[in-house]
């Protein structure tokens, strides 16, 4: 019998500190940096944004692909790649942690044009705001202390 999956994902992550040092202009190259990764994992990209102080992703998980191993992955080849091409010059890492939520395949394209508006939506609300309302629609008990 054949196995028959579909994983999917919408994970962000921050900059170390919430340090708003991801600039726009800079953006494409870091976000075909992060497409390359999950291509060579055979994780299929959706979509890819960054504002200045995180990055989202929708994405298809590949079975064979943990989604710790993959998240540290992309934190930490971004990073030195970061740092060893200078495109945020005062880019100081990311953050521990991050969040990872399912959803179906029904949910997709609403996530992913909500990954595609993230400049908009962040006129109105912080990285923060985002994250809190991100875990409690998912049901995710959590504690504010680790949030700073």
């Amino acid at each position: 019998m054949a196995s028959y999956h579909q994983i999917l994902y919408h994970i962000t992550f921050r900059t170390k500190n919430n340090q708003k040092v991801l600039h726009y202009s800079s953006n494409d190259d870091l976000l075909r940096y992060i497409w390359g990764i999950l291509k060579n994992k055979n994780c299929k990209l959706y979509r890819v944004n960054a504002v200045s102080d995180h990055v989202h992703l929708v994405c298809y998980l590949h079975p064979s692909v943990a989604l710790a191993d993959l998240v540290r992955e992309i934190k930490v080849s971004t990073s030195l790649w970061i740092k060893r091409e200078k495109i945020y010059p005062r880019f100081n890492g990311w953050a521990e942690g991050y969040g990872a939520f399912t959803m179906s395949l029904r949910e997709k394209d609403a996530t992913i044009k909500y990954v595609m508006n993230q400049q908009e939506h962040h006129k109105k609300a912080d990285f923060r705001e985002e994250y809190i309302k991100l875990l409690n629609e998912n049901g995710v008990t959590f504690d504010e202390k680790y949030l700073l």
